[in-house]
């Protein structure tokens, strides 16, 4: 019997909006937890089910796309933004709701499971915990530095903790986004770019609940490569004991 864990993985709508009636995902996501040695599982967007995923699943990755609609976090969103499909932001933060509401009530099974935001997740983590969004990173940092993160441009990460949440490594990321968290909220900051960006938060108080601003799954390396496969497997890991 196979006894991976599942690991639930967000998906998005084709151009960006339900209108269109395709949901889509990167095959890079699977691929990355199969590798890991999980079970991966792609969740449609239903808000009123978070429950129920949870029920059902190991450990959880929201997975990249375009930008969060800031309204409900209180503040207008930037008109330059690529907004996020409403009922996609409904769904992951009432995932991140669940997740939270378990661990407050001591659950068994998915009191605290393991969680992974990837680019557009992390910023939905720290959001959802109070962090605040650069909505537009060519205003704030310039052009020319904000070429640093876009389009899959590769860099390294300076750390703040080195208790085994990523590091350390001198690997390169790859990085593809135009906003950034300015400050962590209840988080904690893990590692930064060399300009000051944050590249990774996490909740030391939990066994696996993280944050990167970069796509750990778009590298091409090997579980000893702690800032990319090396990631996900330890969110697998985190699933196998979780349950």
């Amino acid at each position: 019997m196979d006894n991976r864990p599942t690991i639930g993985i967000t998906v998005d709508n084709k151009g960006n909006s339900a209108q269109t009636g395709t949901y889509e995902s990167a095959i890079r996501y699977s691929q990355a937890v199969e590798k890991a040695g999980g079970l991966p599982v792609l969740l449609p967007h239903c808000p009123g089910l978070a429950g129920a995923y949870l029920d059902r699943l190991d450990g959880l990755i929201l997975t990249g796309g375009a930008d969060p609609v800031m309204e409900q976090f209180g503040c207008a969103t930037d008109g330059r933004a690529r907004r996020i499909d409403q009922n996609r932001q409904a769904f992951e933060l009432a995932l991140l709701a669940e997740v939270d509401q378990r661990r407050s009530d001591n659950l068994t099974g998915a009191a605290d499971l393991p969680v992974l935001g990837i680019c557009l997740g992390m910023q939905l983590i720290a959001l959802h915990r109070g962090a605040t969004l650069d909505q537009y990173m060519p205003e704030s940092m310039g052009d020319d530095a904000a070429l640093v993160h876009v389009d899959n441009a590769e860099h390294t990460l300076v750390f703040e903790h080195d208790d085994g949440v990523l590091g350390p490594s001198d690997r390169p990321i790859v990085s593809s986004h135009r906003q950034r968290i300015t400050d962590a909220g209840q988080l904690r900051v893990v590692a930064r770019a060399a300009d000051g960006t944050i590249e990774a938060i996490d909740d030391p108080a939990r066994p696996f609940y993280v944050g990167v601003q970069w796509h750990p799954e778009r590298k091409d390396s090997s579980a000893d490569d702690p800032l990319n496969l090396g990631l996900i497997c330890r969110l697998v890991k985190a699933a196998a004991g979780d349950r």
